[in-house]
Formats: C-alpha cells, sequence, structure tokens
C-alpha cells in the first residue's frame, strides 16, 4: 500500500481530484495518510476531514524561524511514514534537506507545460497571465518530481490544452485544472502505485 501525504496551501481541488480517484478505485493499492496545509486556513484542509484523512495546518508564522518550521514539518512527515508526497497547490518552497531525504519521492503539480511558465515567481493566476502576455496557443499541466531547483525535477506526465482567444486568466486557469490538472495527478500517482513509475 503506498502512503501518500499530500501538501496544499489553499483550496485542494487537486487534493479533491486524488481523493476522489483513491475512491473509485482509479488510484490502486494507495491510503491518503495526510493532508499538511502551511495555511491554517486552508479550505483543502476542511476536504481532508470531510474523507476522515487526518488534517494538519504547520504555519510557517508559528515559528521563531524557518529552520523550526522545516523541522516540524520533516517531524510530522516521519510520523506519517509517507512513502510519496505529493505538492498539489502547495506554495511553500521544499528544504533541501526535506528534498534530500525523500529524494525522487515528491512530485509536484504545476499550471504550465514544463520549462515554460515556470521557476520562481510562476504560480497560480501568474501563471495563465504570463502564458496570455506571451500570446501562447497551448498550455497545459505538468507533474514532476522535486528537487532543490524550482519546478526543476525530471517530469514524469504532461498534458497540453488550448489557449482560447477571448480567454481570461481565471478562464484559462479554470480550464488547465480541468482537463490537464485533475487528469494527470492522480494518473500519475496510480502510475507510481502499480509500479510503473519508480519511486525513491
Amino acid at each position: 500500500m503506498l502512503k501518500v501525504v499530500v501538501l496544499v496551501s489553499g483550496g485542494g481541488t487537486n487534493l479533491q481530484a486524488i481523493i476522489d480517484s483513491v475512491k473509485s478505485g482509479n488510484i490502486p493499492n494507495t491510503d491518503i495518510v495526510g493532508v499538511i496545509s502551511n495555511n491554517k486556513n486552508a479550505y483543502a484542509l476542511e476536504r481532508a476531514k470531510a474523507a476522515d484523512i487526518p488534517a494538519f495546518g504547520i504555519s510557517p508564522k508559528d515559528y521563531e524561524t524557518r529552520e523550526l518550521f522545516h523541522k516540524e514539518l520533516m517531524r510530522q512527515l516521519a510520523e506519517l511514514k509517507a512513502d510519496l508526497i505529493v505538492l498539489a497547490g502547495c506554495l511553500i518552497k521544499i528544504p533541501d534537506e526535506m528534498v534530500k531525504k525523500y529524494n525522487n519521492r515528491i512530485i509536484n503539480i504545476h499550471p504550465s507545460l514544463v520549462p515554460s511558465f515556470s521557476g520562481v515567481g510562476f504560480y497560480g493566476l501568474r501563471v495563465h497571465e504570463a502564458a496570455l502576455e506571451r500570446g501562447v496557443k497551448i498550455t497545459g499541466a505538468t507533474v514532476h518530481f522535486v528537487n532543490e531547483i524550482v519546478d526543476g525535477g525530471r517530469i514524469l506526465s504532461q498534458k497540453a490544452v488550448e489557449v482560447k482567444d477571448d480567454d481570461t486568466p481565471e478562464v484559462l486557469q479554470k480550464r488547465v485544472m480541468e482537463q490537464a490538472e485533475w487528469v494527470i495527478l492522480p494518473q500519475t500517482i496510480a502510475d507510481i502505485a502499480t509500479g510503473k513509475i519508480k519511486i525513491g
């Protein structure tokens, strides 16, 4: 059984896609053992509780230093005995010691076709604003391993989405979520759970 911990910062739509896919059996042999948010008011924590998944709010604001926050995050992950850590709209930079400890066991979903519109500063609506400003005709989403470089790890899955002439950043964000993110993130976890993608 693959033990998954999901890290979130906001509404948790990708988390919901994972929960639903585990429930339906589309992600087999997998147990979501915990959801951790750096934002204690994140709606994602409510989604976790509704699905009877242990939910933890660990905010950097509650710690004197970033190191102490990282230490608590690492402690919680160790306690949950995570095989795979999934960043699903998680807006904190993962500390290097965590990347080292969970080498090739942390995956992230990014709302563009990496390497386009990725790296430091590209998150949320900013990604879609940049895509529209550049005038690209195709965007999408990418699932990749997490390493020390933001959005720099090996790509595991990508799905393209059409950009339409009258798109706003909000409309494009919704289409990328529905047509790409909610499809490839659960699929990648399923591929890890069934051994098609090797981790660790």
